[in-house]
């Protein structure tokens, strides 16, 4: 007897950003093929792609989500750091001016961020995953609808710029298309009703552009000013980036945000509660023109919670949920939420396989969402949520652990965990931490920021002065 010949199987992506990257490097070793939707063009190098409005501002890609890369694609990150990107030490390259004061630079190796442009950091990852000959790139063509019922997605029906339209079936369908996903409507035309989302909008906004820097970036801290709690005004940013540049954003809430016009940048930065980074920028030639935004909503779909749902789909990335961006996560999650896929894959794909994976994916969200929320809604014009007294209560009790991590190294640590997405929140609620936050810091308060003699060699030599 003739045995009938394995079907071939599909996963087919939609969206060509990050996401739709790490959601191909995910399921490609489960699948024959896979297949990524892209609507605009896909760019060869460090480039920027349509479709990524944030890509101009700053994105810190912190050792949470790097690790996570980095298990999906192995030598990611050292590639990155070769084409010209800058590992950061936290926080021991870090000049951190935080709402409790300045931070000590902390040695530690444990935590890092990785310092680049968006566009470096996209190509790196790309190159990475289109290596693999089972991926495949179909780019100017949109997905229209799912193909399927309520019960089980089979692929996707995609229309060409010619508006031309045909069928693709696939035994997966990831949606990565961001903020601009259609899953939502496209299960109501199913008949799948339910999907609770969450808008919280601080209506913060912030500016960033990219400056040629005075000295070399290479093992050059990152700084960063916040507002006193009291407070609440403008805060900024300068990342070192490659090609001896710097990244600078700068945000603030309603009514205290910055502009896109040319000089705003420069002026805004100088309202800030020290002037470091305005002194800085004064000796930095300006590269790129300014630009401002003011999305900076936190937006998330509840997929896990839907009682009834079809196999054969799940979301990922900001088509899940979308944070502020200026708490730096975003790229992060995204990573931790394929690295999640791809564990349970390899255990192979059981018949409610996608529910799985969607309660996987929300809790790689659920603490960058958290964080990123629970500061948000302290705003006074905040919609979408109002802070409780508990929440005031966690924040006044986290405002005193950031104080005590001023003077107190195991206190920074910890909170350094939480922050690069490397530890849950209730690390924070340890008895030693708690016996910590009650003693306060250890060491006083400094007055100012800390640079070393190196750092400050190279300020005096490109004739850097600071106040």
């Amino acid at each position: 007897m003739t045995k009938a010949p394995r079907k071939c199987t599909r996963a087919i992506v939609i969206g060509g950003s990050l996401a739709g990257m790490l959601a191909a490097a995910a399921v490609k070793d489960s699948f024959d093929t896979v297949e990524i939707i892209e609507a605009h063009d896909v760019p060869h190098g460090p480039h920027a792609r349509t479709g990524v409005p944030q890509a101009a501002h700053i994105h810190p890609l912190l050792s949470g989500g790097a690790k996570a890369i980095d298990t999906l694609l192995p030598g990611t990150i050292a590639q990155l750091l070769k084409a010209g990107a800058n590992q950061v030490p936290m926080t021991a390259n870090m000049v951190y001016l935080s709402p409790e004061g300045w931070y000590r630079r902390w040695q530690r190796d444990t935590h890092y961020l990785v310092a680049a442009s968006r566009d470096l950091t996209d190509s790196v990852i790309r190159q990475q995953v289109l290596k693999d000959k089972r991926i495949d790139v179909r780019s100017h063509v949109r997905v229209i609808t799912l193909l399927g019922d309520a019960r089980r997605i089979t692929g996707v029906k995609l229309r060409a710029a010619d508006g031309s339209e045909h069928d693709v079936s696939g035994d997966l369908v990831i949606d990565a298309s961001g903020r601009s996903t259609r899953t939502p409507r496209w299960l109501a035309e199913l008949g799948i009703t339910g999907l609770v989302e969450d808008h919280i909008d601080s209506g913060m906004a912030y500016a960033s552009r990219i400056y040629r820097a005075p000295v070399t970036t290479a093992n050059w801290p990152l700084i960063n000013v916040l507002p006193d709690p009291a407070l609440p005004g403008p805060a900024a940013a300068i990342v070192p980036i490659e090609g001896d540049r710097w990244h600078v954003s700068a945000y603030g809430p309603l009514g205290s945000s910055p502009g896109r016009e040319h000089g705003n940048l420069e002026e805004y930065v100088r309202s800030l509660r020290h002037p470091i980074i305005s002194d800085l920028l004064k000796h930095a030639e300006p590269l790129t023109d300014v630009t401002a935004t003011h999305s900076t909503a936190n937006h998330r779909f509840y997929y896990e919670r839907l009682k009834d749902r079809p196999e054969g789909l799940i979301a990922l990335g900001d088509a899940v949920a979308a944070f502020n961006p200026i708490y730096g996560h975003g790229m992060s999650v995204v990573a931790q939420g394929a690295l999640a896929v791809r564990k349970l894959l390899s255990a192979g794909i059981s018949p409610d396989f996608a529910r799985q994976a969607q309660r996987a994916i929300a809790r790689s969200v659920d603490v960058a969402w958290s964080l990123a929320v629970g500061q948000d809604i302290l705003y006074p014009t905040t919609t979408g949520k109002r802070a409780t007294r508990a929440d005031r209560l966690l924040h006044s009790y986290v405002s005193r652990l950031s104080r005590t991590a001023t003077g107190n190294f195991r206190v920074a640590t910890v909170l350094t965990d939480v922050l690069t997405l490397e530890a849950p929140p209730t690390v924070l609620l340890r008895p030693d931490i708690l016996l910590a936050a009650v003693v306060g810091p250890l060491r006083p308060p400094l007055n100012g920021p800390v640079f070393t003699a190196e750092e400050r060699q190279r300020l005096q030599t490109a004739g850097v002065r600071l106040l």
